[in-house]
Protein backbone atom coordinates (compact mmCIF):
# COMPACT_ATOMS: atom_id res chain seq x y z
CA UNK A 1 0.00 0.00 0.00
CA UNK A 2 1.30 3.24 -0.66
CA UNK A 3 2.36 5.89 2.07
CA UNK A 4 1.55 8.62 -0.03
CA UNK A 5 0.38 10.32 -3.87
CA UNK A 6 3.07 12.92 -5.40
CA UNK A 7 0.58 15.03 -7.48
CA UNK A 8 1.15 16.56 -10.57
CA UNK A 9 -0.55 20.10 -11.61
CA UNK A 10 -2.97 18.75 -14.41
CA UNK A 11 -5.18 16.61 -11.96
CA UNK A 12 -4.73 19.16 -9.29
CA UNK A 13 -6.13 21.59 -12.15
CA UNK A 14 -8.39 19.94 -13.27
CA UNK A 15 -10.29 18.52 -10.23
CA UNK A 16 -10.22 22.41 -9.18
CA UNK A 17 -12.08 23.07 -12.55
CA UNK A 18 -15.14 20.71 -11.34
CA UNK A 19 -14.87 21.67 -8.00
CA UNK A 20 -13.95 18.07 -6.25
CA UNK A 21 -10.39 18.57 -4.56
CA UNK A 22 -12.21 16.61 -1.75
CA UNK A 23 -12.00 13.47 -4.16
CA UNK A 24 -8.35 13.21 -3.80
CA UNK A 25 -8.54 14.43 -0.72
CA UNK A 26 -10.34 11.27 0.62
CA UNK A 27 -9.23 8.84 -1.26
CA UNK A 28 -4.97 9.54 -0.96
CA UNK A 29 -3.49 8.32 2.42
CA UNK A 30 -1.00 11.09 2.42
CA UNK A 31 -0.76 14.21 -0.73
CA UNK A 32 2.52 15.86 -1.45
CA UNK A 33 3.11 18.05 -4.19
CA UNK A 34 6.32 19.43 -5.00
CA UNK A 35 7.27 23.26 -4.83
CA UNK A 36 8.05 23.25 -9.25
CA UNK A 37 4.31 21.80 -9.87
CA UNK A 38 2.73 24.59 -7.70
CA UNK A 39 4.99 26.90 -9.51
CA UNK A 40 3.70 25.57 -12.82
CA UNK A 41 -0.05 26.02 -10.95
CA UNK A 42 0.06 29.26 -10.28
CA UNK A 43 1.65 30.25 -13.47
CA UNK A 44 -1.76 29.82 -15.06
CA UNK A 45 -3.77 32.13 -12.15
CA UNK A 46 -4.03 34.63 -14.57
CA UNK A 47 -5.90 32.74 -17.49
CA UNK A 48 -7.74 30.41 -15.25
CA UNK A 49 -9.95 31.46 -12.00
CA UNK A 50 -10.00 28.23 -10.72
CA UNK A 51 -5.97 28.04 -10.76
CA UNK A 52 -6.26 30.02 -7.80
CA UNK A 53 -8.31 27.44 -5.72
CA UNK A 54 -5.66 24.94 -7.30
CA UNK A 55 -2.89 26.73 -5.70
CA UNK A 56 -4.29 27.62 -2.13
CA UNK A 57 -4.58 23.45 -2.32
CA UNK A 58 -1.88 22.33 -2.64
CA UNK A 59 0.29 25.17 -0.74
CA UNK A 60 -1.32 22.76 2.05
CA UNK A 61 0.43 19.84 0.80
CA UNK A 62 3.81 21.31 -0.51
CA UNK A 63 6.93 19.39 -0.59
CA UNK A 64 10.84 20.98 -1.67
CA UNK A 65 11.81 20.08 -4.97
CA UNK A 66 14.74 17.41 -4.66
CA UNK A 67 17.35 17.01 -7.15
CA UNK A 68 16.11 15.00 -10.49
CA UNK A 69 18.37 11.65 -10.60
CA UNK A 70 19.45 11.04 -14.48
CA UNK A 71 17.44 8.29 -15.35
CA UNK A 72 14.74 10.87 -14.98
CA UNK A 73 16.32 13.91 -16.88
CA UNK A 74 16.86 11.38 -19.38
CA UNK A 75 13.21 10.92 -20.08
CA UNK A 76 13.41 14.79 -20.98
CA UNK A 77 9.86 14.99 -19.22
CA UNK A 78 8.54 18.38 -17.55
CA UNK A 79 10.23 19.88 -14.60
CA UNK A 80 6.32 18.61 -12.36
CA UNK A 81 6.79 15.74 -13.59
CA UNK A 82 10.61 15.46 -13.29
CA UNK A 83 9.70 16.29 -9.43
CA UNK A 84 6.87 13.74 -8.55
CA UNK A 85 8.67 10.72 -10.28
CA UNK A 86 11.88 12.04 -8.21
CA UNK A 87 9.98 12.11 -5.08
CA UNK A 88 8.07 9.12 -5.92
CA UNK A 89 11.54 6.86 -5.73
CA UNK A 90 12.41 7.84 -2.45
CA UNK A 91 9.52 5.68 -1.39
CA UNK A 92 6.00 3.94 -1.29
CA UNK A 93 4.08 6.64 -3.33
CA UNK A 94 2.33 7.05 -6.79
CA UNK A 95 2.96 9.49 -9.14
CA UNK A 96 -0.79 10.73 -10.02
CA UNK A 97 0.02 11.92 -13.51
CA UNK A 98 -1.74 12.38 -16.46
CA UNK A 99 0.84 13.27 -19.13
CA UNK A 100 1.73 10.11 -21.49
CA UNK A 101 5.87 10.81 -21.66
CA UNK A 102 5.82 11.21 -17.86
CA UNK A 103 3.58 7.86 -17.32
CA UNK A 104 5.42 6.16 -19.59
CA UNK A 105 9.16 7.32 -17.18
CA UNK A 106 6.85 6.91 -14.28
CA UNK A 107 6.12 2.72 -15.60
CA UNK A 108 10.03 2.58 -16.88
CA UNK A 109 10.95 3.24 -13.07
CA UNK A 110 8.65 1.16 -11.13
CA UNK A 111 6.53 3.65 -9.70
CA UNK A 112 2.71 2.72 -9.43
CA UNK A 113 0.60 5.54 -11.31
CA UNK A 114 -2.58 7.06 -11.49
CA UNK A 115 -4.55 9.62 -13.46
CA UNK A 116 -7.23 12.09 -13.53
CA UNK A 117 -9.73 8.86 -14.44
CA UNK A 118 -8.38 6.34 -12.36
CA UNK A 119 -8.87 8.70 -9.36
CA UNK A 120 -12.49 8.99 -10.27
CA UNK A 121 -13.02 5.02 -10.61
CA UNK A 122 -11.37 4.35 -7.63
CA UNK A 123 -13.73 7.06 -5.84
CA UNK A 124 -16.37 5.09 -7.04
CA UNK A 125 -15.14 1.73 -6.32
CA UNK A 126 -14.39 2.91 -2.57
CA UNK A 127 -17.88 4.05 -2.50
CA UNK A 128 -16.40 8.07 -1.97
CA UNK A 129 -18.50 8.78 -5.00
CA UNK A 130 -22.01 7.53 -6.22
CA UNK A 131 -21.32 7.30 -10.04
CA UNK A 132 -17.81 7.82 -11.62
CA UNK A 133 -20.02 9.10 -14.72
CA UNK A 134 -20.66 12.54 -13.75
CA UNK A 135 -17.64 13.66 -12.59
CA UNK A 136 -15.90 12.05 -15.84
CA UNK A 137 -17.89 13.91 -18.41
CA UNK A 138 -17.26 17.39 -15.85
CA UNK A 139 -13.21 15.89 -15.85
CA UNK A 140 -13.83 15.76 -19.79
CA UNK A 141 -15.37 19.64 -20.07
CA UNK A 142 -12.83 20.48 -18.15
CA UNK A 143 -9.79 19.54 -20.59
CA UNK A 144 -9.16 16.02 -19.48
CA UNK A 145 -7.51 14.03 -22.66
CA UNK A 146 -9.05 10.87 -22.64
CA UNK A 147 -10.24 8.85 -25.61
CA UNK A 148 -13.81 8.07 -26.07
CA UNK A 149 -13.24 4.22 -25.98
CA UNK A 150 -10.89 3.84 -22.81
CA UNK A 151 -13.79 5.82 -20.64
CA UNK A 152 -16.77 3.56 -22.30
CA UNK A 153 -13.63 0.45 -21.10
CA UNK A 154 -13.29 2.15 -17.46
CA UNK A 155 -17.04 2.75 -16.90
CA UNK A 156 -18.10 -0.75 -18.04
CA UNK A 157 -15.17 -2.01 -15.75
CA UNK A 158 -16.78 -0.87 -13.04
CA UNK A 159 -20.42 -1.59 -13.76
CA UNK A 160 -21.46 2.21 -15.58
CA UNK A 161 -22.56 0.70 -19.08
CA UNK A 162 -23.93 2.56 -21.75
Amino acid sequence: MPEAWVINASPIILYARIGRLDVIERLAPKIFVPSKVIEEVRDGILKDMSARIAVDWAMRYSLPDIQVPPSVEHWDVGPGESQVISHCLQGKRWAVIDDRMARRCTNAHGVPIIGSLGIILRAKVNGVIPLARPLVNKLTCAGMYVGDELIRQSLAAIGEED
